[in-house]
């Protein structure tokens, strides 16, 4: 009696089914959130209303799940009994049947890879924020003098666009900021890397625009540079991002949300700064230009005082035989005069 008096003791209080299973479900999505699970389809179900629902099940176990209107885009394959799947999705419970259940947010083919489904994830989710929308985008200075560079100090990637800024733009101030772009954390030496850049002080000047690069590798090398917090770093500073990461067939999230994509280190050297060469080559075309539109002025303006100045010598000639005749009707008005009177 002594021990279910404890056990009394201990639920001394009563809870509502409603209390209970909002408690269970608070718990639930507190401890687990969002998870990815695999297993086999069963009892799929379109509903009229858009949303899907199906049992996901192994040997031993199963979860109910739902796929909720226009939380993903059309799967290519339609879903059925069977498939081998993985989704992600966040853990929570249906209050009005007492059932937890997992509220999907991506679906993927077994095997297609953790990776390529947490950057699509990432992608659709702040593409919904309009963290990609080109309205947002800041426009890159047409002559920056002074630029920051975030990248490792030993890779191919700082050689490659040190290489073409020294030889297309020698005026050039660089700042670089040294950081690891590979392994656990690089990630946020990125971000702080990318925010130290972008606010001046008393080392340094601010900077017209910072470059983001590495050199190519694998999806898993890459990886750092999918994160969402080098993602909204880019987005959250006043600076001009130009993201050079890979090889012009790799795609990263920080690609996404910088203000340029150039397809490599080498090629966002090259977009950034003009050619002095080039530059060169334009300013003796203007001085050319310049001076064939001086010279064809002045040759108008020469054209101009030459009709001017016969246009006078005429006008005044007019004149001068104006005057003579005028001297001459009066002498000769003068003389007849004269005779008369000796008349």
């Amino acid at each position: 009696m002594q021990l279910t008096g404890d056990l009394f003791a201990k639920t001394s209080k009563v809870f509502t089914v409603a209390e209970l299973t909002r408690a269970i479900r608070g718990t639930l999505e507190t401890k687990f959130g969002a998870v990815w699970v695999q297993g086999e389809i069963s009892n799929y179900k379109l509903h009229p209303s858009g949303h899907q629902y199906f049992t996901l099940k192994d040997a031993r176990a199963q979860i109910a799940c739902v796929i909720f209107r226009n939380t993903m885009p059309p799967l290519r394959t339609p879903l059925m009994d069977g498939a081998q799947v993985q989704v992600y999705g966040q853990v929570s419970v249906f209050e009005a049947r007492g059932q937890y259940q997992l509220t999907v947010q991506v679906l993927q083919p077994r095997g297609l890879g953790l990776l390529q489904a947490k950057f699509e994830a990432l992608k659709r989710k702040l593409d919904a924020e309009g963290l990609f929308a080109a309205e947002r985008k800041r426009v890159l200075p047409k002559f920056p003098r002074r630029i920051g560079i975030v990248t490792s100090p030993s890779g191919a990637a700082i050689r490659d666009i040190l290489n073409v800024l020294t030889r297309r733009g020698p005026w050039l101030e660089i700042l670089i900021n040294p950081v690891r772009v590979q392994g656990t954390g690089a990630a946020a030496e990125i971000a702080v890397a990318i925010r130290d850049l972008a606010t001046p002080n008393e080392n340094w000047q601010p900077v017209d625009l910072i470059v983001v690069a590495r050199g190519g590798g694998s999806m898993e090398d890459l990886w750092e540079f999918n994160e969402e917090i080098v993602a909204r770093t880019i987005v959250d500073v006043s600076v001009p991002i130009v993201s050079a990461i890979g090889h012009e067939i790799d795609f990263t999230i920080c690609d996404f949300v910088a203000d340029v994509r150039a397809p490599t280190p080498s090629a966002a050297a090259e977009l950034i700064v003009p050619d002095v060469v080039d530059l060169r080559r334009r300013i003796d075309g203007c001085e050319r230009a310049v001076s064939r539109e001086l010279i064809k002025r002045l040759r108008d303006a020469q054209q101009e005082i030459d009709v001017g100045r016969e246009t006078l010598r005429r006008c005044l000639a007019h004149r001068v035989d104006n005057y003579k005749r005028g001297l001459s009707t009066q002498s000769r008005a003068r003389d007849r005069h004269t005779t008369q009177s000796f008349r």
